[in-house]
């Protein structure tokens, strides 16, 4: 077992940065010039333990603090990023980030400057308070859960983590926003071995809470899950080939309309015209039973937070509506361009990141359908209860998803469980193809990753069925 940690500094509730100081580093950043000036601090403590084969791994701890100052002049975006909050270290990124804006020419350039040597809460339950023990009997326990449902699992992977990221952003644009995002996870992972080799369950829960998560969530019921997707893999049948009727399980397809439609309605995307979506405003570009929509704001889902990474609040925006694509989402850059405001989607991973047009929680609005009654109206198909990774081509919409837990659809009933296949097709084509929307609407968390960033999403949608996808399968 090893445990890392970073050092701790200021005490993580002491103001980031004071308005004096703020003030005085805009007024640098800006002093030869410039549209904006803009200051993003940071201060990020996150703690995480993993379990396997019965021994606790890694267990570790670390602490972050910076601030990326932007400054913008024309088309030319200058960035410096700096671990030291001293005013002397803001001023001297403001007027690095300065001097290579004034520069010209277009584009992005980064300075990164080495660190100078120094000695709004949302959660109820901060997990730093809570004792490194408690933490890991949960990994623990849903080992144990995990093994105690069948003797042919043979191995368990338990993982929590957890983080509480501050920020503060303020700009010559009139912005001075805080916020203060808690975020809390366990996974598990089982291995079933039998006469079809190993086979693997997956299960995970992932909100912006504290550590209260844990008061509600059923860790033992998360465990079987995971074990049981392993388990009915051992008597999975080759996935058929060709195009079949899908019918996607609530939450679990969330993602597939994430990568298949989401990306190519983020601004940065459609100002370069690389999506099918560009210039497409007002036209029917799926099935009336769709409305698309993007949300930080709902809940504690994890994609949600108060501001984004530019201060701007966090919105409800519907992209797409009974079929109609109605807006795409947008940051202040790209907004600046065509003379709207942000709808809240400017996004970084950390403070040595620009910020970009990200997507928060996306997700489709349940219909009025009866899950069961989707499935008796599919005389043949595959059901769809898990979907895993995909990547998508924005410009033309194609797709390839990994399903994880699928069964075979006869006579409208949901009979044989299937060996993992790929989904594949086109995002367009598919919101074309959706005929049956149901009410039991639900999320599931992810992490999504653009040009090297990574920040956390939500993905959601009811019980669905599309008329014809492409299964990647092995059945003759």
């Amino acid at each position: 077992m090893s445990e890392a940690s970073q050092s701790a500094g200021a005490s993580a509730d002491a103001p980031l940065i004071e308005p004096s100081v703020l003030e005085r580093t805009l007024r640098a950043a800006l002093r030869r010039g410039g549209d904006m000036a803009e200051v993003f601090a940071e201060d990020r403590q996150t703690s995480g333990a993993s379990l396997d084969d019965r021994k606790i791994e890694e267990l570790s701890s670390g602490r972050e603090r910076g601030a990326g100052i932007r400054v913008v002049v024309g088309e030319t975006t200058g960035f410096a990023h700096t671990a030291d909050l001293s005013e002397q270290g803001l001023l001297a990124a403001a007027e690095a980030a300065a001097a290579v804006a004034r520069e010209g020419g277009g584009g992005v350039r980064t300075v990164a400057l080495p660190a100078r040597r120094s000695a709004l809460r949302h959660a109820e339950v901060l997990p730093a308070s809570v004792p490194k023990a408690r933490k890991l009997e949960l990994l623990t326990r849903a080992d144990d859960v995990a093994r105690s449902s069948g003797g042919a699992i043979s191995q368990v992977q338990v993982g929590y983590g957890d983080s509480r990221r501050r920020i503060l952003v303020a700009s010559t644009d009139g912005v001075l926003a805080e916020d203060d995002q808690v975020r809390t996870r366990l996974n598990v992972v089982c291995v079933a071995t039998g006469d079809t080799g190993m086979q693997t369950g997956y299960e995970s829960v992932a909100r912006t809470v504290g550590f209260e998560l844990f008061d509600t969530l059923d860790v033992d019921e998360l465990a079987r899950t995971a074990a049981r997707r392993a388990l009915s893999k051992l008597s999975a049948r080759p996935a058929p080939s060709g195009e079949v009727p899908i019918v996607l399980a609530g939450g679990s397809g969330g993602i597939l309309f994430h990568e298949a439609c989401g990306h190519g309605l983020e601004a940065d995307h459609i100002v370069k015209e690389a999506s099918v979506y560009t210039g497409r405003l007002g036209e029917q570009v799926a099935s009336p039973l769709v409305t698309l929509v993007d949300d930080g704001t709902i809940g504690a889902e994890w994609g949600n937070f108060a501001v984004d990474d530019e201060g701007r609040p966090a919105a409800r925006n519907v992209l797409i509506d009974h079929g109609v694509l109605t807006d795409y989402m947008w940051d202040w850059l790209r907004a600046r361009k065509v003379g709207r405001a942000s709808s809240g989607n400017g996004r970084r991973q950390s403070y040595q990141h620009l910020p970009m047009v990200r997507m928060t929680n996306t997700f489709l609005l349940a219909g009025p359908d009866d899950p069961e009654e989707i499935v008796a109206q599919t005389p043949t198909g595959v059901y769809v209860a898990k979907l895993g990774g995909g990547q998508v081509n924005t410009t033309t919409g194609d797709f390839v998803f990994g399903t994880t837990e699928a069964y075979l659809i006869e006579g409208g009933h949901i009979t044989e469980p299937l060996r993992d296949a790929n989904l594949i097709g086109n995002g367009p084509e598919v919101l074309r193809r959706i005929d049956a929307v149901a009410g039991d609407f639900s999320m599931t968390p992810g992490t999504c990753g653009k040009d090297g960033q990574s920040v956390p999403v939500g993905c959601g949608q009811a019980t669905m069925r599309i008329t014809g996808v492409t299964i990647g399968g092995t059945a003759a």
